[in-house]
């Protein structure tokens, strides 16, 4: 029984000791005096924002990208017991006892840490040598600008640590698919692809460029597959047992393109997914950001408009006291709003105006939103026992709660869209112009014809009866006579509808009062009657998503924005901190002899492709198909690693920086020695050439550890370098290097 006893257990382990010093080096050029500056530098003003409110779990939306980035950070901040109590208005603010620089940086410097152990595994899965693998390690473990970024509270060294290794994991899930299809470890690196996608992704939209990359090569491959005779042997010359064979290998096709679309398809979908979910889930209160989220969001949050429009009734009735909201929260979130003021005689352009009361929208809470539902066929507004609820379809008539006015529109000119009608509450003025106050109510985002009208919920057009106009909010601002107000305008109906022309029911009574007196009280006074209208995740992640994509900050040039073209000769820098009293600085600025070198290694790879394939056109073989295979997967994988997170840029009308460059560079510098190690074993032909080569290499290598060296002390910023000094550093005149002058 015991017999396993007899012998004793043995583990037997490989230990790559290059790798595990590589790693001991990265970890120490990342985490060294990984707290200092103890003051906030450059977008640290940013991402600390967020850190704080997710420490206070207070909503916020970050039109930058997804939130599986800020989470991390406060998860550092989190894990140094971080309370979120710090004003992040300043850079270069000094960071109070309270604050755990350490911890919030701790994640970032990790994953840049991590990116060197990957770059070695990434070129050896690639087929090329241990000595290329070391190469393209050192060229990342020296890189001052990957080092630089990786070492503050930033995004971009997590989002290179993903790229990597999802481009890791699915070069090992590929090369074991020659000889253990479907095995564990076929599995785990196939799925840790997917889920190292979504998490690129998840850090920043940049991330969807890997992504592309990744699954376009997995779509080559798998055509690749398909005619792959070897997956079973349908050679068999016995045309029933050909059959059986030729229904296996389709079976297998199949499961092999079922596992690969579910691997990297599916997985990184619900990953995505589950990082919104945990970001709802934490962000439960309401926040700086809620105004530009619909009500239906808003009451789902804790506070603010759901302490508003708590215990609301849930069905608009006749006599129902509403508050609408635009549904399009732009220029501003705004509500259907009137005054006792009354439209001018005549504009500034000399055109009249029907002299009624003005209806404008309002981007405050004010006592003048309030309308009156009623039935047009009775006097009464208030709400009978039991309600009547209004349903899509049905003619009803909005009155102004305080003037008591109706909602009311003819053909007459709007005031700043003269193809449109004017929105005014009537007056009468015995002329002859008789009130038009009838509306339909059109439910937009219904489930049937007849469905109820909902607060919050219902998304409502209000189509004029007479005239076929639709009820919206034009977003021009009205002059001086309309207080700056926005405009509303009756459009004429067309076949599709804008979100200015919808509404939403944001704060909802059951009226009670028929005396106008009573009823203005009333209109001051909370709901009472309680009813919950929670969101789904669904609606709330589909709401959220769409606001972060179309969600535009105002662009203003900065000191250091720079171009695409600028990126590539490292023709500008970034200062990132200037010590308060002496010289010390960080400068977001790369190893300039990596950077030209990685260009030149970029532009060999493309020439070199392109001239072996006409030779190979020609049946030329100029290089062993093995190492032809290696050349161009490698190629795919580095050159088009840079081209696809380098070239959108042109493209994208924002503030870029030179951090922006870093996610390319990292496939650039990989692609490096490569192309070294081709020209060396393919291009020399001599066995002195190759001696000559390496030699050139060695000092290479050697000049750029002296680059690194020599631009230590503004990666790091820890050493107060004299005014000669910083001069020396200024190798281009287009890189500011900031000098005091005493």
């Amino acid at each position: 029984m015991f017999i396993f006893l007899k012998r004793p257990v043995v583990v037997t382990a490989e230990i790559n000791l290059n790798l595990v010093a590589l790693t001991v080096m990265a970890l120490l050029s990342r985490l060294w005096k990984l707290s200092y500056p103890r003051a906030v530098v450059f977008d640290e003003v940013y991402y600390g924002q967020f850190v704080s409110l997710y420490m206070k779990q207070v909503f916020f939306v970050d039109g930058s990208g997804p939130p599986l980035g800020h989470m991390l950070l406060a998860f550092g901040g989190y894990l140094g017991g971080f309370d979120g109590n710090f004003l992040w208005n300043r850079i270069g603010a000094e960071y109070s006892n309270n604050v755990p620089v350490w911890s919030l940086r701790l994640l970032p410097a990790l994953a840049g840490a991590l990116c060197v152990p990957l770059a070695y595994q990434i070129v050896l899965e690639l087929n090329f040598s241990h000595y290329t693998a070391l190469g393209a390690a050192l060229l990342i473990l020296m890189e001052n600008s990957l080092i630089t970024q990786s070492r503050l509270m930033l995004l971009e060294s997590l989002l290179i640590f993903f790229n990597l290794l999802a481009v890791l994991s699915y070069l090992k899930f590929s090369n074991s698919q020659k000889n253990s299809s479907f095995s564990v470890s076929w599995w785990f690196w196939l799925i840790l692809t997917g889920v190292s996608c979504s998490c690129a992704v998840g850090v920043k939209y940049m991330g969807l460029f890997t992504y592309i990359l990744l699954l376009t090569i997995a779509s080559v491959h798998a055509w690749h597959l398909i005619g792959d005779q070897a997956l079973s042997n349908v050679g068999n010359k016995n045309p029933l047992v050909s059959h059986i064979y030729w229904l296996e290998n389709i079976a297998c096709v199949f499961c092999h393109l079922l596992a690969r679309g579910v691997a990297l398809l599916i997985v990184p979908a619900v990953m995505y997914l589950s990082f919104f979910y945990v970001h709802l889930i934490v962000l439960y209160r309401s926040g700086p950001h809620d105004q530009i989220m619909s009500s239906a969001f808003q009451a789902s949050l804790e506070g603010g408009l759901a302490r508003i429009t708590q215990g609301q009734p849930l069905e608009v009735a006749y006599g129902s006291q509403i508050t609408l909201r635009n549904v399009l929260g732009k220029p501003m979130p705004c509500w259907l709003h009137s005054h006792k003021n009354t439209y001018p005689i005549r504009y500034e352009n000399g055109r009249g105006s029907s002299h009624q009361q003005q209806v404008t929208c309002y981007p405050f809470k004010d006592v003048n939103n309030w309308w009156i539902v009623k039935d047009p066929g009775k006097h009464q507004l208030v709400v009978n026992n039991p309600p009547r609820p209004v349903r899509h379809g049905d003619i009803v008539q909005l009155v102004h709660g305080i003037t008591t006015r109706f909602l009311n529109t003819h053909d007459v000119a709007a005031p700043l869209s003269p193809h449109s009608q004017e929105i005014s509450c009537y007056i009468d003025y015995n002329i002859s112009m008789p009130a038009q106050n009838l509306w339909r109510v059109d439910i937009v985002n219904r489930e049937s014809d007849s469905d109820i009208w909902k607060t919050i919920l219902s998304e409502v057009r209000f189509v004029h009866v007479n005239t076929s106009a639709v009820l919206k909010l034009s977003g021009a601002s009205l002059p001086d006579w309309g207080y700056r107000q926005l405009e509303i305008i009756g459009e004429k109906l067309s076949r599709g509808y804008h979100q200015s022309m919808v509404w939403n029911v944001e704060e909802h009574r059951y009226g009670k009062s028929q005396e106008q007196k009573e009823r203005e009280l009333e209109l001051h006074s909370p709901t009472q009657i309680d009813i919950s209208k929670n969101l789904s995740f669904m609606a709330r992640f589909t709401e959220l998503q769409w606001k972060m994509l179309t969600l535009r900050s105002e662009e203003t040039e900065h000191k250091y924005s720079s171009s695409p073209l600028e990126w590539l000769m490292l023709e500008t820098n970034v200062a990132y901190w200037l010590h308060p009293r002496t010289s010390a600085q960080i400068h977001l600025l790369g190893n300039a002899l990596t950077w030209s070198s990685a260009n030149f290694a970029t532009l060999a790879c493309v020439l070199l492709f392109f001239w072996y394939l006409l030779r190979r056109r020609r049946n030329v073989c100029d290089i062993p198909e093995d190492s032809w295979s290696s050349w161009v997967l490698a190629g795919t994988v580095c050159c088009g690693g840079w081209a696809v997170n380098y070239l959108p840029f042109f493209m994208m009308e924002k503030t870029l920086f030179l951090y922006h460059y870093l996610p390319a560079l990292t496939f650039q510098i990989i692609l490096l020695p490569i192309v070294l190690q081709h020209m060396s074993e393919h291009l020399c032909r001599s066995q002195l050439q190759k001696n000559m080569f390496n030699s050139l290499i060695i000092v290479w290598f050697s000049s750029v550890y002296l680059v690194y060296h020599t631009f230590s002390p503004i990666t790091y910023g820890d050493q107060s370098l004299s005014t000669n000094e910083l001069k020396a550093l200024r190798w281009k005149s287009s890189w500011d290097i900031l000098i005091r002058k005493h």
